[in-house]
């Protein structure tokens, strides 16, 4: 089959038709340009979001104080330079929605897959590059839709970013639950279109186009876990879809799927019989593995940049298979943990608590097989591998918290504090967005043919290392203290009168470190035009995307497929004159391929 591929591949793009502005740029088919289009907007996106953080955490250590920045941004909803409640909702609610879905789903797996796919297995293109491009136009299209319900008269989607009824199944609720919720609603359900075309491509592609020679136990790390990434998301994104449609019925043609029993201002509305629970678990059969479907390209990216600058083989790569696998498997039948406090069956919720402890098992596998491969490592220190070192370091400290959340009987005393607030963000935010950083540090000059300046990546990771500890390590203890997340104000309980000035300080470590990410963007655009040239292979990696020219050509391989003789992660192997062996290196006579 890979040989039917690699012949008709090259007679496709053995000629190169001349291409203008618009095939090059806007409707491009190409690989390589679809992931720089979907970096590129995911960063943007990933700006938004970071700036609604922002004003919420400005909003919430100096509550009901008049603030300019407030009044300039949020214009009606900040009279006098005073953050409206709605608004406060509101800001959570998209920020929320962004960051999990747009920047750190389709910005980093969006990116990276489509990026590397292709040129790690050795192939010209995705299964096709038409779907492709329609994938990506639909993730922008979304993104405009997202963005552009902050400009309708009620404001944006209010209900958070896990929308549950009534909140938005009721138009007349609150302000956001009228046209704002309308256009999340219209957004979400394009953006599981984009989602599942892109997926379906990466899985066929994996399949079918893997060069000669490269069977599955070759496959480096990061394709394994954006296969693995892109099955989840086949499998789990159309229950979020029905979901989004029976809301959308509820709320536009008379049905009450997720209704029941509501009284507003003493009048009994006419809807019965459904129930807001069977939303929320429809809801988290996605958003559960939706933290797998982002967390698992960031550390396949790091077990590529990990063992590259190790100058070491990954330790345990079949281990590391299995771990992807049962990950994805457990992620799927864990999510009633999120609900503990829906006044689930107590048996049901020990159940639950079983399988979610039982995920912690193949998360320490890949943990453990990190620090490994550290141990003893030729270390080469470069911002790439800082912010997958980093990744290791907030996927334990968040995975630890995790543990106590999965009991049903630890987790009902903190559910909807700020305990939750900084598990999450540190074991799925920030740990994710290490990845994706990681990754554009390491993959910068193969997308375009520049390096970045490695001072400036010193500079963000530090900076940024230390604010996120900064932001959520308090949080951990408010949250423990009671304090309960999205409220807009505390000021109306003396109880947590004493938690305004840690809250203060989490603010101040916020701020700081949202204002360093501009040193990134800096570093980013600036290096596009004005980086040192790339060398064909600077980091000294074994993979294959590494053998392709630094210029960009439409078909990857000038000439014919690389065929591949090796594992990807033959470095410092002992017969060799160089401490790194490429893929597509013959075995010399009597040499043995690794057992791994």
């Amino acid at each position: 089959m890979s040989a039917n591929a690699d012949t008709h591949s090259h007679d496709d793009h053995g000629h190169h038709h001349k291409e203008t502005f618009v095939t090059k740029y806007i409707f491009s088919q190409d690989h390589k340009m679809i992931a720089k289009q979907y970096l590129i907007t995911g960063i943007l996106m990933g700006v938004v979001g970071v700036l609604m953080s922002i004003l919420m955490r400005m909003q919430i250590a100096w509550p009901e104080q008049p603030n300019a920045l407030f009044e300039a941004l949020l214009g009606k909803w900040a009279p006098d330079g005073v953050m409206d409640a709605d608004i406060y909702l509101a800001l959570v609610t998209i920020h929320g929605t962004i960051m999990v879905f747009f920047v750190l789903t389709a910005g980093l797996s969006g990116t990276f897959s489509n990026l590397l796919i292709p040129l790690q297995i050795g192939a010209r293109d995705m299964a096709s590059g038409f779907l492709n491009m329609v994938s990506y136009w639909l993730f922008f299209t979304s993104s405009v839709i997202m963005i552009s319900s902050f400009f309708v008269e009620f404001g944006p989607a209010a209900a958070g970013w896990t929308i549950y009824p009534p909140l938005s199944a009721l138009p007349m609720a609150q302000g956001g639950s009228g046209m704002g919720m309308t256009l999340w609603l219209v957004s979400m359900a394009i953006f599981i279109a984009s989602s599942l075309l892109g997926s379906l491509n990466y899985v066929v592609t994996v399949l079918n186009l893997r060069t000669k020679g490269m069977s599955m136990t070759r496959l480096p790390l990061t394709i394994w876990a954006f296969f693995v990434t892109a099955i989840i998301g086949v499998v789990s994104f159309p229950v979020l879809l029905a979901a989004v449609l029976l809301l959308i019925m509820d709320r536009s043609f008379g049905t009450s799927f997720f209704l029941s029993d509501i009284f507003i201002q003493g009048e009994v509305l006419h809807y019965q019989g459904g129930s807001p629970v069977l939303f929320e678990h429809l809801f988290w059969f996605l958003g559960h593995p939706e933290v797998y479907i982002v967390l698992l390209p960031a550390l396949g990216i790091s077990s590529e940049v990990i063992a590259t600058n190790s100058r070491k083989p990954i330790f345990g790569y079949r281990a590391m298979v299995m771990s992807i696998l049962a990950i994805a498997f457990l992620s799927t039948i864990v999510w009633g943990h999120h609900m503990f406090v829906s006044g689930m069956n107590p048996f049901l919720g020990s159940v639950f608590t079983f399988t979610t402890l039982l995920i912690a098992i193949p998360s320490a596998v890949k943990a453990f097989n990190y620090i490994t491969t550290l141990w003893k490592g030729n270390l080469q220190m470069n911002p790439a591998m800082l912010f997958s070192i980093g990744l290791v370091s907030t996927f334990i400290t968040g995975g630890l918290t995790g543990i106590i959340l999965g009991d049903s009987a630890l987790d009902i005393n903190v559910h909807d504090t700020y305990f939750v607030v900084a598990h999450f963000h540190l074991v799925m935010g920030i740990s994710a967005l290490y990845g994706f950083f990681a990754g554009v540090y390491h993959w910068f000059p193969k997308m375009f043919g520049r390096m970045m300046n490695k001072n400036l990546g010193y500079l963000h990771f530090w900076v940024t290392a230390i604010c996120a500890y900064g932001v959520f390590f308090p949080m951990h203890f408010i949250g423990m203290a009671g304090l309960p997340r999205r409220y807009y104000t505390n000021t109306n309980f003396p109880l947590f009168d004493d938690l305004a000035n840690t809250n203060v300080i989490i603010t101040m470590f916020a701020i700081v470190g949202a204002i360093f990410q501009f040193v990134f963007l800096y570093n980013f655009f600036a290096s596009i035009f004005f980086g040192k040239k790339a060398e064909q292979n600077p980091w000294r990696s074994n993979t294959l995307e590494w053998t392709t020219p630094v210029e960009h050509i439409h078909g990857n391989w000038p000439g014919e497929l690389p065929h591949v003789h090796r594992w990807s992660y033959d470095y410092s192997k002992p017969g060799h004159e160089e401490d790194f062996v490429p893929q597509n290196v013959p075995l010399y006579d009597g040499e043995e391929e690794l057992q791994h």
